[in-house]
């Protein structure tokens, strides 16, 4: 996967997920990851199947946050992005620096959280 397919799914992801489409959401992540998604919670157990994890995401999550992206760099086929996640409706936001790894279709994320 080159540069700009990965800062394209990137993007598309947040815009989806940031207009409350789930169908955009989900095909932007099934176009990234045709062989097999995995997503960890750093420091709150190990990876697993991400599209269970993606559609818990979703289903709590969708309605209350906005994505702000800040920081956006990518190496090779790894991205890291810097994003501030603001609760709709008040000041509260959760930084996040999201790890994106590329590999032959397969992809890999790892989530740091930094609770308000």
């Amino acid at each position: 996967m080159n540069v700009s397919t990965i800062e394209h799914f990137l993007h598309t992801q947040v815009q989806a997920w940031n207009q409350g489409d789930k169908e955009g959401f989900f095909a932007a992540y099934r176009a990234a990851a045709p062989e097999g998604l995995q997503i960890e919670y750093v420091g709150r157990g190990p990876a697993g199947n991400g599209w269970p994890v993606l559609e818990g995401m979703w289903a709590q999550q969708s309605a209350k946050i906005e994505i702000e992206e800040v920081a956006l760099i990518i190496n090779g086929t790894e991205a890291a992005c810097h994003n501030r996640n603001k609760l709709r409706g008040t000041s509260v936001a959760i930084e996040t620096i999201e790890l994106y790894s590329f590999d032959n279709g397969e992809l890999t994320v790892r989530y740091f959280v930094r609770q308000p």
